[in-house]
């Protein structure tokens, strides 16, 4: 039985009697928790309290919601040396997020035919759907992926699909060191054939909105954003190549006994520093790098 504890405006410290490491920390109104399915994904925060290595608190978000393993907006951080890391954490759609981006127009200049063309211009110009390539393009040879492993969105700048800006304005320069292409299988390379450069499928999409308030307006006008603007929203992440990185990793490290004395068996980790853990991690980071 788990027991939460207001600590703080809108913040709860969870405990349970048991094998959990540290406790529970849940960001979130009580309004909020009252109007979700809590109780499964309360006990995902206490079971990846149990995980070896975890340091601080098992986090909650305030979009906490039942996942694999690790609830959807859960967070726990890992001693360097001593922790663990766990597919069911990082998850299926790796590097799964959103992307913003502010237009100086005003968003009623949309209005009418002109929006309704955009959109459908959107849909010619960005592939969705299940393997959808771009039409046209040709396929990605096995030296573009070693490429793209190596250099991540550098690539993508280099073949015309993006600007130089873009890699200082993404995290780590749009790559991360140790990259291995070997550390990923036949089969997800298959599957991600045709699916760079699309959306996906999914809840993947493209967003065209208007700034309607603006919460911070000192902070906004450093930023040069105005209300009445537009903004361009992209949700998109590693499309079935990531699923298939997590799942052949989930099954590897399910055959060797990660699993062991673990509350779930979603939970599957590898101590980072063994080898089973530094060979995911090079296959994640060729996800990350994309």
């Amino acid at each position: 039985m788990s027991e939460l504890v207001q600590i703080a405006p809108a913040t709860y410290e969870v405990k349970q009697e048991g094998g959990m490491r540290v406790p529970g920390l849940v960001i979130a109104t009580q309004a909020l928790m009252d109007a979700m399915e809590f109780d499964r994904p309360l006990e995902q925060v206490c079971n990846v309290a149990h995980l070896p290595g975890i340091v601080g608190h098992s986090i909650a978000m305030p979009d906490i919601h039942w996942g694999y393993g690790f609830p959807i907006g859960g967070v726990a951080a890992m001693d360097v040396d001593e922790g663990v890391i766990s597919p069911g954490g990082v998850g299926y759609d790796i590097n799964c997020g959103v992307r913003l981006a502010v237009v100086p127009e005003s968003f009623e200049a949309l209005s009418g035919r002109v929006g309704e063309e955009l959109i459908q211009r959107i849909y010619e110009l960005v592939p969705s759907g299940v393997g959808k390539g771009h039409r046209g393009t040709r396929g990605l040879s096995e030296r573009d992926y070693e490429e793209i492993a190596r250099h991540g969105a550098r690539f993508s700048v280099e073949k015309g699909a993006g600007f130089a800006e873009d890699l200082e304005r993404s995290e780590s320069h749009g790559f991360i060191e140790g990259a291995d292409p070997k550390a990923v299988s036949a089969a997800a390379k298959a599957r991600g054939k045709n699916q760079l450069g699309t959306i996906g499928s999914g809840n993947h999409f493209v967003e065209v909105g208007k700034i309607e308030e603006l919460f911070l307006p000192e902070v906004a006008k450093a930023w040069g954003i105005e209300q009445g603007q537009i903004y361009l929203l992209i949700h998109s992440g590693s499309r079935g190549f990531g699923h298939q990185v997590c799942q052949d990793t989930l099954d590897h490290f399910l055959s060797q006994g990660f699993a062991e004395g673990l509350p779930d068996p979603q939970l599957v980790c590898a101590p980072i520093k063994s080898s089973e853990g530094q060979q995911y991690y090079a296959g994640l980071s060729r996800r990350i790098s994309r």
